[in-house]
């Protein structure tokens, strides 16, 4: 199945290629490598000016590069993808990217939360020493080819040009920051082939609140020390007050749950019983404001007590150990920190190649899985796209 070239556009040859990589991400990046070390001739092919710009983008707060956590926790976090992505985390999980990143001459060190990260805390030493290494294996990496679908067609610098690879894999990312590259339109290119897709939708994202606007001087402040419930799961963590909603850790961890109708509620005192905090409040004088009571029974200041009072009229202990959140609709998938949906598992094989399409093999955000921010999301696209690149170095 070809799709034509822009009206008026010279029609070129295809040019024939060993090994083709479509996106310079990080799935795309070790797939490229783990092909290229197997003595594969790689070109990568990636529709932006530079190479792996989300993943600079998240390292600019800090790389959060892995997870301490016993390996059969982290694959527990992929939920129903557990069992397909676990053969590939154990073969290139969290133990063997520390080895690899180390490699490259960025040592890790292990935060307070159990989060992994580089030294040098950045993205961009770790990417720097990576596409050394890939140019030192021969990989040739064409900016600005940006695939418009067909096998292959691509608009480029120098006009539309047509590819013709043995093998491929595919590693174009997510829908979400579209602006960095992953802009989910690959997906007409595979379902216009028959290739069925999950829908995409937001993952690892904030949700809008309606806030009065007493709550304006708190904006930007974070939660700290609460429980937050969505449905069965619970987790201790902060999180920040936005103009427009919620956003941080805690909201992203419970994201999933939270996107499928879940409720949000807040436990203020994991600490203290419903019953301790009525008896402390009661101990207050009963001519005393309520914002006076709450602020010397319990220590309530601030955004915990702004947030208090914009969510309920009865701060009895009860209310303050499960205090509701009224939260809106998730914040747009664009702005999400990944997404989930993409290639249905049943159109890839055990290898990761398209059924329909051989030869062709698929990796990263591409792939129909989701995780919580933590180190999880880039385990599961080194793991994918080391996988990928294994099996499709085998191809011929």
């Amino acid at each position: 199945m070809k799709e034509p070239l822009p009206k008026g556009q010279p029609v070129r040859q295809a040019e024939e290629l060993d090994a083709l990589v479509i996106g310079a991400g990080p799935a795309g990046l070790i797939a490229a490598e783990v092909m290229a070390s197997a003595g594969r001739s790689i070109t990568i092919c990636e529709a932006k000016p530079s190479p792996a710009r989300k993943f600079l983008m998240a390292g600019k707060s800090g790389l959060n590069l892995l997870n301490a956590a016993p390996l059969p926790d982290q694959i527990a976090t992929y939920s129903e993808a557990a069992d397909w992505l676990s053969p590939m985390l154990h073969a290139f999980g969290p133990d063997q990217i520390h080895a690899w990143a180390e490699g490259l001459g960025e040592p890790l060190f292990t935060g307070s939360s159990g989060r992994i990260f580089p030294r040098a805390m950045k993205a961009s030493p770790l990417l720097r020493a990576w596409l050394a290494r890939l140019d030192s294996l021969g990989v040739t990496l064409r900016r600005g080819w940006r695939w418009t679908g067909g096998a292959y067609q691509f608009t480029t610098p120098d006009g539309p040009r047509q590819l013709a690879p043995r093998t491929t894999v595919l590693a174009l990312g997510g829908a979400s920051w579209a602006r960095l590259g992953s802009d989910g339109a690959w997906r007409a290119h595979l379902t216009a082939r028959g290739i069925a897709c999950t829908l995409f939708q937001p993952a690892n994202m904030g949700f809008a609140v309606a806030w009065s606007d007493h709550m304006i001087p708190h904006f930007g402040l974070p939660i700290k020390g609460a429980r937050l419930i969505a449905g069965a799961h619970s987790l201790r963590a902060e999180f920040v007050l936005t103009a427009r909603g919620v956003e941080g850790g805690g909201i992203y961890a419970l994201s999933r749950a939270l996107r499928e109708g879940a409720s949000l509620t807040l436990d203020l005192f994991p600490d203290l019983s419903a019953t301790e905090l009525d008896a402390r409040l009661a101990r207050r004088p009963a001519k005393e404001s309520r914002t006076n009571r709450l602020r010397k029974a319990l220590g309530l200041s601030g955004a915990r007590l702004a947030l208090v009072n914009e969510c309920t009229r009865t701060p009895d202990g009860a209310t303050l150990k499960a205090l509701t959140l009224p939260l809106g609709a998730p914040h747009p998938m664009d702005e999400a920190i990944s997404t989930a949906g993409g290639i249905a598992r049943a159109e890839l094989d055990d290898r990761l190649m398209l059924r329909n399409w051989p030869g062709t093999f698929a990796a990263g955000e591409m792939l129909d899985w989701e995780a919580p921010t933590g180190g999880y999301l880039l385990t599961a696209c080194l793991a994918t796209g080391h996988w990928a690149g294994k099996h499709a170095a085998r191809y011929r």
